[in-house]
């Protein structure tokens, strides 16, 4: 690939130039991001690169801040053949120095690059300011690609904004929300660019096309890491001994402590999908539900939740009974069973080989039980990343906020759901495939069979 086009990014003072630069290089850190106006004081330069070669150099420019005094300067006190070359004599003259010091800094990257973005806060309305800030655009004879950012917001005014823009003669316009962009909303930016530079459509194409190929991958890593979340959890287990069992406040302490060791297991898993994303592990929560008054991680141990899951997942009330076990506790998401009732071990066998009913067997023998994690639970866990994924495919980095995710409610994920449930059983066989970094390829195997049932699910669905 030849040098990187060059972009200009343009616009108001406060319009999110900025912001919309993270959100196309995924850069979170980009710049500084704020309400306050006039925040971005000089051109900064930030590459997407494409295959590890830069693709585009995009320059972010500091706000057009007195238009109108700038435009009527242009047409009464400087004099040129056309309208480029009065922008060159004003770049020449005094007031290129002194009272239009910020505009000449934009007018004079605008002639030093192939093209420009010219970002619109679409909830404001058309004011003088903004029409002379199109016609001093216009005058620098760079194609404009006008994008329309904030279309989500209630506010958005972006239907009178389309109408001016044509009247200007920019008749290609892009739709775009710099917070919450659109699925795709990027690739078709560039495929709409092409239009504009025609010499260069291969390449911006190509950039299409590598975008797209990264909001695959994405989701083919955000499956993969739940899969192998559901693995864990499936397989992990820990001894109760009867003792502890028979005293309700060393019980009681035992169910907690391995609640917490999963709970540790689902914020790491977490903590990955913001990663993979290009997130901060503080820019989003796992939900805390209305009736809990501690932190979000409680939550997928709350009777109510489990209860509902259970019956999302087809379970009925028979929480914790479809693990194959003999559960003579099933509490908060925990079966506690001593397996080795007949009927338990004969219904295990299937769905969990001889091997565990063997160690089920000795368990009794010896006054040990096992804890291990409820069907219903590894729903709700399921449930809420594939929920936290679809929302950072939809998350633009220029966000100032974090965002708590909740649980999906659509119920178009339970029946799939339900057989990725299923299709995990046999990790109860397992114990050693609880850890993370566990290396057997029938473990994998199970990982990649589960991740292909997640990643249709893990598409956001369409705006």
């Amino acid at each position: 690939m030849t040098d990187a086009l060059a972009i200009a990014v343009v616009g108001h003072t406060n319009a999110g130039k900025t912001s919309l630069l993270r959100t196309l290089t995924r850069k979170q850190s980009f710049g500084e991001v704020s309400d306050r106006p006039g925040t971005t004081r000089h051109v900064e330069a930030i590459e997407l690169r494409v295959h590890g070669a830069p693709a585009l150099r995009f320059f972010d420019t500091p706000g057009l801040e007195d238009s109108v005094a700038l435009w009527d300067y242009l047409q009464t006190a400087v004099t040129g053949p056309d309208r480029p070359d009065r922008v060159r004599a004003f770049l020449q003259g005094p007031e290129a120095r002194s009272s239009f010091e910020q505009e000449a800094k934009v007018l004079r990257k605008m002639l030093e690059v192939d093209a420009a973005f010219y970002v619109i806060d679409s909830r404001e309305p058309v004011l003088p300011k903004h029409r002379a800030e199109i016609e001093i655009l216009n005058s620098c004879a760079r194609p404009v690609m006008p994008v329309l950012n904030f279309v989500r917001d209630a506010a958005s005014r972006a239907p009178e904004w389309q109408a001016v823009l044509a009247a200007a003669g920019l008749h290609a316009q892009v739709r775009f929300d710099a917070v919450a962009p659109f699925v795709g909303a990027e690739q078709h930016l560039y495929q709409d660019l092409a239009t504009l530079l025609p010499a260069q459509r291969a390449r911006l194409q190509g950039v299409a096309q590598f975008l797209a190929d990264e909001v695959v991958q994405r989701r083919r890593a955000s499956s993969r890491a739940i899969a192998d979340l559901l693995v864990r959890l499936t397989a992990l287990r820990r001894p109760i001994e009867e003792e502890v069992h028979a005293d309700p406040a060393r019980r009681r302490q035992a169910e907690q402590d391995f609640q917490q060791l999963a709970l540790g297991f689902v914020r790491a898993a977490a903590d990955g999908l913001l990663q993979i994303h290009g997130f901060r592990g503080d820019d989003a929560a796992l939900a805390q539900l209305p009736w809990q008054d501690g932190r979000w991680d409680s939550d997928l141990f709350h009777p109510e939740t489990l209860r509902e899951a259970g019956k999302r997942l087809g379970m009925g009330a028979a929480v914790g009974a479809s693990i194959g076990l003999v559960a003579d506790a099933a509490v908060g998401g925990l079966s506690l069973g001593a397996g080795a009732a007949l009927g338990g071990a004969i219904g295990s066998i299937v769905s969990q080989g001889w091997r565990q009913v063997g160690g089920k067997l000795l368990n009794q023998v010896l006054g040990v039980r096992e804890l291990t994690l409820d069907n219903a639970l590894l729903f709700l866990v399921a449930l809420q990343l594939l929920g936290l994924a679809r929302a950072l495919e939809q998350r633009g980095h220029a966000a100032l906020t974090g965002f708590v995710q909740g649980l999906e409610s659509d119920p178009a994920l339970d029946a799939p759901l339900k057989r990725a449930v299923q299709a995990v059983q046999s990790a109860r066989s397992h114990a050693d495939w609880e850890r993370a970094g566990a290396t057997s390829a029938r473990r994998a195997r199970l990982v990649e069979q589960v991740a292909e049932l997640l990643e249709p699910l893990a598409a956001a669905p369409a705006a």
